[in-house]
């Protein structure tokens, strides 16, 4: 037997977010029954959960296998999950336990044409570092102080594209902070506002889109992952990529 942690990816839609609830589809639903199928095993563990809407292109799996070729197990799981991708894999001990990253790295699309990037980097500034994020998450019992490692701007086409990193992120942390980034660069809110919010004060920026966040990846100190060889994923990734581009050429055909 062998412990398996493997880098997955996902489109939100079509989940009702990764954690597994009753009557729904989720990330983890689908996964366990692969799993159980595949590797005779259902103790799976997630590094990172993902509300609906939200997708990852770098979150980690890990569970239990009685098949001992890991290969063989991510083609198996690739053949098994339309949606769910397994890119590569580690071979982990029992003590491995996937929420204790090193760190994890979002990517938030903004799609705001009138924005001003200068703005939006002198704005993700004021997020960086040790603060309590109370006015910048849903709250759910837990302490609301956390430290954000980074958060660069680039600019790809009309959208501003901000790349978060920390050891770990509050809920809905990613979305609040980047809705209060786009606020102040289309104008509509002051630095001064959201230094304000930072320091306790009762100011609401809304919150970013689900499908504008993807998890890009979760580290982990000494842990290496081997690309998966599976043509199955391969053939995946193609026929995707191939219907995103049909969709986009329906949409700019109409412009």
């Amino acid at each position: 037997m062998i412990r398996i942690a493997t880098k997955i990816a996902y489109l939100g839609e079509g989940f009702s977010g990764s954690q597994i609830q009753p009557g729904c589809r989720t990330v983890e639903g689908d996964i366990i029954s692969a799993v159980r199928r595949a590797c005779k095993h259902s103790d799976l563990r997630m590094a990172s959960r993902t509300d609906k809407g939200v997708n990852a292109t770098g979150n980690v799996a890990v569970f239990h296998s009685d098949l001992e070729d890991p290969d063989a197990v991510l083609r198996a799981l690739n053949a098994m999950c339309d949606d769910v991708h397994f890119l590569s894999y580690a071979i982990v001990d029992d003590e491995f336990n996937p929420r204790h990253a090193t760190q994890r790295e979002y990517r938030y699309v903004l799609r705001s044409p009138d924005a001003d990037a200068d703005k939006a980097r002198d704005c993700a500034s004021l997020f960086v570092g040790g603060h309590d994020f109370a006015r910048f998450c849903r709250p759910d019992g837990k302490p609301t102080v956390a430290t954000v490692d980074s958060i660069d701007i680039s600019q790809e086409g009309g959208n501003i594209i901000m790349t978060y990193r920390a050891r770990f992120f509050l809920w809905n942390m990613v979305r609040r902070t980047a809705a209060a980034i786009d606020s102040v660069a289309s104008g509509h809110s002051t630095l001064d506002d959201v230094e304000e919010a930072l320091a306790g004060k009762e100011i609401n920026f809304g919150i970013g889109r689900a499908d504008a966040l993807t998890l890009t990846d979760v580290r982990y100190d000494g842990i290496d992952f081997r690309p998966s060889d599976s043509r199955v994923l391969m053939e995946k990734l193609d026929e995707g990529a191939f219907k995103a581009s049909l969709r986009r050429s329906f949409y700019e055909s109409m412009m």
